[in-house]
Order: C-alpha cells, then structure tokens, then sequence
C-alpha cells in the first residue's frame, strides 16, 4: 500500500541561502529540499523520488504482482531497479533484473547493469541475455538529454519510448506488462496503434509522485497478447 508521504526529518518550508546560484536553481533547489517524496525516499531507502511513481502505478494497477523477470531501462540511479530487485527476489547469484543507462549507476544488488545507450546496437542482446528467460514486466524512465527547446525534446524522448515500445513486444513473456515515461504534447498516433495491436489495454497514468506542473505522464500497456499476434500484426 502506497501512503500519502508525511513530513517526516527536515521541515517543509526551508530556504536556501542567496549564494552564487541563479534564482531558477535556487528555487529548484528549495523545491527539491522541501519535496515530501524526496524525503520520504531518504527515509526508506530509495535512491530517488521516482521509486514512489512506479509504487503508486502499481498501486492501481498491479503490474509488480507475479513478476519473476524485469528489465529497466533508463535506471539510473536506481530506484526503480530497486523495486524490482525486491519483488522479483533477485539475487547476484541469481540475476532476474536487467538495467541499463548510458549514466554511471552504483550497482544494486541483484540487478545486471549495463552503462550503455539503449540506442546502441548491442543493448537488446545484452538486456536479454542476462536473464534466464524472457521478462514480465518491462519498465522505461528514459528521457532525452533536454536543449531546451520543448517541441525537439518532446519529439526526441517520444522515440526513446516508440524504440522501448518495440523492443518490449520482441522481448515480453505473454501476459507480461509494459510502462513508459512520455510527454504530453501529441505525436502518439503510431505509438498507440503499436500498443493497442500488442496488448489487452493500454492507459495514460500520472501518478501523484509526477509532479503536477510536469508534462510527465507514464504510458502503460498491459497484458501483452504473444508474439503471434505481433507476427500476424
């Protein structure tokens, strides 16, 4: 059960200092320190506020239950390999998650990590065969290196999430689920007709970790149909 975090350790409300940071780093700043999920997250442990998003998701929707293999991508720094370390009872012996990000990590016990585009050619086949047999839950926090143009940056993690897409239908067990950061603004069309031909639902989730001004939304395909359908498709 996912609780409502509670002002627990630092106070809310804290002010950083005037220092040499520009106004806009000073208040994301503040915002971060006074963040009731950050805190939260220090106090249980998790490497990153983002562990709350996929708890919450799965709060509704139960994508976590029965997972024996899962395969992360965008991980670092690691709170969701986290997660599925614990419900998939991975070990070091005996990996049943696989990770990759093309950012440094500090390893989690239990999960394979590879510190590599998922772009790259090699990325697939190494996610895939570090596990003993194909994944049950696939799950993407990719995002792309923003430039500050919104329209670019939208369309460039869009295809992170179209290529995660493709790669979690050649990859899934039947039955298995797939979730994946994406941001609001269009350009979904052939993404969703993908999904929809693959899987038994597909939802828009925005849990209430996401931060409300964010454009964030999570895409979330569940029950994948099998790889015949995909072959007829």
């Amino acid at each position: 059960m996912v609780k409502t975090p509670v002002r627990t350790g630092r106070k809310i409300g804290q002010k950083v200092k005037k220092t040499k940071l520009k106004a806009s780093s000073r208040r994301w700043l503040e915002r971060h320190i006074n963040d009731p999920y950050v805190q939260r997250a220090r106090l249980e442990g998790f490497r990153a506020r983002a562990a709350y998003k996929l708890l919450e998701i799965d709060e509704k929707h139960h994508i976590l239950k029965g997972a024996r293999r899962i395969i992360d991508l965008g991980a670092a720094p690691g709170s969701w390999s986290q997660i599925a370390a614990k419900v998939t009872g991975s070990t070091d012996e005996h990996i049943r998650v696989a990770a990759i990000d093309f950012l440094e990590m500090t390893p989690v016990p239990g999960v394979a990590f590879f510190q590599l585009d998922f772009l790259d050619d090699e990325a697939p086949r190494l996610l895939s065969e570090a596990l003993d047999g194909p994944p049950d839950l696939v799950i993407s926090d990719m995002a792309a290196p923003t430039t500050g143009h919104k329209r670019t940056d939208h369309l460039r993690t869009m295809h992170l999430c179209e290529v995660a897409a493709y790669f979690a239908v050649e990859v899934l067990a039947e039955g298995g689920h797939f979730l994946a950061k994406t941001f609001q603004g269009g350009a979904e069309a052939d993404l969703l007709n993908l999904l929809k031909q693959n899987f038994r639902q597909v939802v828009h989730v925005k849990p209430g970790a996401s931060r409300s001004e964010s454009v964030e939304m999570f895409l979330l395909a569940k029950g994948f149909k099998g790889r015949k359908a995909s072959d007829q498709d």
